[in-house]
């Protein structure tokens, strides 16, 4: 009985020890370390143009680009948003290729890298900014060091392809709310957090898009991250239904080619929907870990079980800004 007793409770232990690494775990799983081979080039159809044999521009506008990264197996869509004075590239891919010739070819203004979170599929690593703007919230103004912020395992995950956390040095903080002004055009900056607690969306109120990052897209969304939760999610969906009326709603990766990952505010309700039907548990999953929840025939999002999900909210003070 004894070793019965003493071999539950070594189980036991090594479940807590699992379930406290169980991020550690997975990107052990999921990445060997190594950068993954380029995908072969597709036809993309009309209305874009390749910069060169691994990015693509196709024109939102005159002043709004979309750099898309088709050879890279996480289809990254990455955006120059320019006004009269200055403009925002917000997220730069992994950085296997550097974006900043093709960004520059698109504008003569003054290029701000803005990352839409810190994974290593956005901020660019190895590719360095003359300028740079993060999201300014508590644990980050505390991390700061000498102009710079030295970013972490679990907020950038580059193991899973052999890349180095980088140091981000970072030139302006945007408020929560607050608006970046390109010189005729204004971004409103919006906390959209849920997928990793320091996500931001941009919102061009005048121009009716939303650039949404990782926050919401086409395809699986992934809330299940070291820094993701659930509570989070919920409060950023809130942010943006009351901060747009009307929008395109631009996100960071597309299930496939061709295109763009474009979708609308419909969407943003309905994982505002699903949500809520996760919360009251009226909403069935599927699989084990991750959790599999059906937000509608395009998206999906990817959740821990219940008894993991976490429903708190790290800065609700960064919520839906009042009318």
């Amino acid at each position: 009985m004894r070793k019965i007793l003493l071999l539950g409770a070594l189980l036991l232990a090594l479940g807590a020890i699992a379930v406290g690494q169980r991020h550690r775990l997975m990107l052990w799983y999921l990445g060997d370390g190594a950068p993954p081979p380029l995908l072969a080039a597709v036809d993309e159809g009309p209305g874009v143009s390749w910069a060169d044999d691994y990015f693509l521009v196709r024109v939102i506008d005159p002043r709004t680009f979309a750099i898309g990264e088709p050879r890279y197996h996480q289809q990254n869509v990455n955006y120059l948003i320019a006004g009269a004075e200055r403009a925002i590239l917000f997220d730069a891919g992994a950085g296997y290729r550097d974006i900043r010739p093709v960004a520059e070819a698109l504008t003569d203004r003054p290029i701000t890298f803005v990352p839409s979170h810190f994974h290593f599929d956005h901020v660019g690593n190895r590719v360095r900014f003359e300028r740079v703007a993060v999201v300014d919230l508590p644990h980050l103004r505390e991390r700061a060091r000498d102009g710079g912020l030295q970013l972490e395992w679990y907020e950038h995950l580059g193991r899973a392809e052999g890349l180095a956390a980088p140091r981000l040095e970072i030139d302006e903080w945007l408020a929560p709310n607050g608006v970046i002004d390109l010189g005729g055009r204004r971004l409103r900056v919006l906390y959209t957090p849920g997928h990793t607690d320091d996500s931001i969306s941009l919102l061009d109120e005048a121009s009716g898009y939303l650039f949404s990052g990782d926050f919401i897209y086409p395809g699986p969304l992934y809330a299940f991250l070291p820094n993701s939760r659930l509570g989070d999610y919920a409060q950023g969906v809130g942010t943006v239904l009351a901060a747009a009326r009307e929008a395109r709603v631009f996100g960071a990766h597309r299930d496939g080619p061709p295109g763009l990952p474009e979708q609308s505010l419909t969407d943003v309700g309905d994982l505002q929907a699903a949500l809520e039907a996760i919360r009251e548990r009226h909403l069935d999953g599927e699989g084990l870990y991750p959790v599999t929840y059906r937000v509608s025939a395009s998206m999906q999002l990817l959740a821990e079980p219940a008894w993991l999900q976490d429903w708190g909210r790290r800065y609700p003070q960064f919520g839906p800004a009042p009318d």
